[in-house]
């Protein structure tokens, strides 16, 4: 079987074979499934193409969930806190 250039180790695949899979599972799996890509290969290009590929699966499976919601916009972390809040202003 070829190696698949969006799905290396195969854990996208595995994933959707594992019977009450949860989704911390799924996003267990999903970082390491990023983290072995490699650098030719755009993350969410790859999500989209999983999605694609597998569509067919029930919309509330934990991965769909998990790689629909990597496709999200990420919002940076706003800074909370400082200096004003680690002393006591009398």
């Amino acid at each position: 079987m070829p190696r698949n250039p969006i799905d290396p180790t195969g854990l996208i695949r595995e994933s959707f074979r594992i019977d009450g899979i949860s989704e911390a599972e799924c996003r267990t799996i999903f970082l390491e499934w990023a983290m072995g890509l490699g650098a030719e290969v755009d993350p969410k290009a790859a999500v989209r193409t999983h999605l694609d590929n597998y569509r067919d699966m029930p919309q509330d499976h934990p991965m769909i969930t998990t790689l629909t919601a990597a496709l999200d916009d990420v919002r940076p972390p706003k800074r909370r806190g400082g200096r004003r809040a680690r002393i006591q202003m009398d």
